[in-house]
């Protein structure tokens, strides 16, 4: 049986922190490298925003964040690893050999100092997988993503946290493994906005096309509002759909941030309007590079949504409180 919610709209913010982790088969350290580096400053600056603006937001972080050294991760890897019929999305083969120690010498694998710093914020800690894990991709099995989750929960505990939303890494989102994440603790994830632009798909299958579509959308309504209503089912894990992804600023791209600006703000009014939930992501390492503009169009927006709890009753809540707040209304 299918339940929506009868609450005022709620504003929900997730970021997908993962460093290097996250970008190492698409991009170098050398082509990248300084946006990486950037997050430790990004993060304190979000968290200041977040507090200044009485926000609280989910991030959901890679588990091999969580350990604060080379041999704190040996020591915690998944009892099977993932066997993807493409090698290149092997990190355990093809990028675990080249990190370094530590957070002091790898900044860009490590990083739990920031961690720490999340930790200690009001914000939620949830999951990107342990290892950043494609859940589309030909050759892993359900036994091999139950074994990347049972990592990401352990080592999670271990560090006091215990871990209740999960976004799945690329947007792979994988109907099949809800049941396994529901059974080890979750009791949400991020899906995907419903156009068809946004469906989940392997990586290959992401062509020009598609991201220019996606490109166009920042800008302009090619894809509706992207507002929702959240639904619960018995035995499943909630599941909160993406609205949009917050594209950083790009200079090249700068005489368009008004269009931009205005595509989000629009959206979230109808979503404080019709009592409806608004999603927006990024990821940290977005704002590595020109950090202040960044924070600027954020700041914005939390200017924005102060406006429309005053007038609409919009709520700012972590991935985790809206499942719960589902949960309770029925």
């Amino acid at each position: 049986m299918q339940h929506s919610t009868e609450n005022k709209g709620q504003f929900v913010l997730s970021l997908d922190f993962e460093l290097h982790w996250g970008v190492w088969d698409v991009t170098s350290i050398n082509k990248y490298g300084s946006h990486i580096v950037g997050v430790q400053k990004v993060i304190p600056r979000l968290i200041e925003v977040f507090n200044a603006y009485d926000i609280k937001a989910t991030f959901a972080t890679v588990g091999f964040l969580f350990a604060k050294d080379k041999a704190e991760l040996t020591a915690n890897l998944p009892s099977q690893l993932p066997n993807y019929a493409d090698s290149n999305y092997n990190v355990y083969e093809k990028e675990f050999s080249a990190i370094g120690s530590n957070e002091l010498d790898d900044p860009y694998h490590f990083g739990f100092s920031l961690f720490e710093q999340l930790k200690q914020s009001n914000n939620e800690i949830g999951s990107h997988s342990f290892s950043h894990y494609y859940c589309l991709e030909e050759g892993q099995t359900e036994e091999d993503f139950e074994a990347d989750v049972l990592a990401a929960v352990h080592i999670a505990k271990k560090n006091e946290v215990i871990l209740k939303s999960f976004v799945f890494p690329r947007n792979q989102t994988n109907e099949a493994y809800l049941q396994i994440l529901y059974k080890h603790g979750f009791s949400n994830y991020r899906g995907n906005p419903t156009s068809w632009i946004y469906a989940p798909r392997k990586f290959r299958a992401e062509v020009p096309f598609i991201r220019l579509c996606r490109l166009l959308d920042t800008y302009l309504p090619i894809s509706g509002y992207n507002t929702h209503t959240i639904t619960s089912h018995a035995g499943m894990p909630v599941n909160i759909p993406a609205s949009r992804f917050l594209k950083p600023y790009v200079p090249k791209l700068r005489l368009f941030e008004k269009l931009r600006m205005h595509r989000i703000k629009k959206e979230m009014t109808v979503a404080a309007q019709k009592n409806q939930l608004y999603h927006l992501w990024w990821h940290p390492h977005n704002f590595g590079v020109n950090l202040e503009e960044n924070i600027a169009f954020l700041s914005s927006l939390l200017e924005h949504y102060k406006k429309l709890q005053h007038t609409y009753g919009f709520s700012n809540l972590t991935m985790e409180e809206v499942a719960m707040s589902t949960k309770n209304s029925h």
